[in-house]
């Protein structure tokens, strides 16, 4: 009951202070789990990430340095963040993942590991591929645009403007005898990135921006 409170509150503010536009909402479809799999620019994705859908069983993963946050902290523990360490294979967080995804949920995740403070593209890691093929779920790529500039723009007394981009839901390929684990997740790792990196501008795609991967899906993309 708290969290419905704390995103219905959420949902005002963002209602009376930013134009929140939403591209590829028919793809994060009714009663399915997913991982939605996002580029990371603020701190302020998370909430905005949570709004996007019509969805209220939607959670993210938060790195636990922003626990003893002042105020962002206290608001993100009402949502009901599953935090996660960054620096090591967090197995409690994982396993909470794992249930939420079983009971039918979304669960948010950053494969980049952090914000990327120049908003270029960042190498991935592989936690999300990992909880995605232990998992069999589908991966909903995500990409955040305008975040950043969103408390710039209420101190000017302007409504600020965001952008929540969806792709559409893919299966990773699962492990087999051929592929060691480490070669798997490479794999599913760079798929998940090029997928997002291709709902960003081209000049955001920072790591991946001449991926082979990439400038296949940019081929399949355009072709009619």
């Amino acid at each position: 009951m708290e969290r419905q409170r704390v995103m219905r509150l959420l949902q005002f503010l963002v209602d009376r202070l930013v134009d929140l536009k939403v591209t590829g909402g028919e793809n994060v479809k009714d009663g399915r789990p997913y991982i939605v799999a996002t580029s990371h620019i603020s701190r302020l994705d998370t909430p905005f990430l949570m709004l996007s859908t019509q969805r209220q069983d939607i959670i993210a993963m938060v790195a636990r340095e922003y626990e003893k946050a002042p105020f962002f902290g206290w608001f993100l523990e009402k949502l009901g963040v599953i935090w996660i360490s960054r620096d090591e294979y967090d197995l409690g967080a994982f396993r909470e993942a794992s249930e939420r995804i079983k009971n039918g949920w979304i669960v948010g995740i950053a494969p980049e590991g952090t914000r990327s403070k120049t908003q270029q593209l960042l190498e991935g890691k592989p936690g999300a591929s990992l909880l995605a093929i232990r998992n069999q779920v589908q991966v909903i790529p995500a990409a955040v645009l305008g975040s950043t500039q969103v408390i710039h723009s209420i101190l000017r007394l302007k409504r600020a403007k965001v952008e929540v981009r969806f792709g559409k839901p893919f299966m990773l390929p699962q492990a087999s005898e051929e592929r060691t684990n480490k070669a798997l997740l490479q794999q599913a790792t760079d798929e998940i990135m090029c997928r997002i990196a291709l709902l960003l501008p081209e000049e955001r795609r920072g790591f991946y921006a001449n991926h082979p991967r990439l400038i296949e899906l940019k081929s399949e993309q355009d072709t009619p």
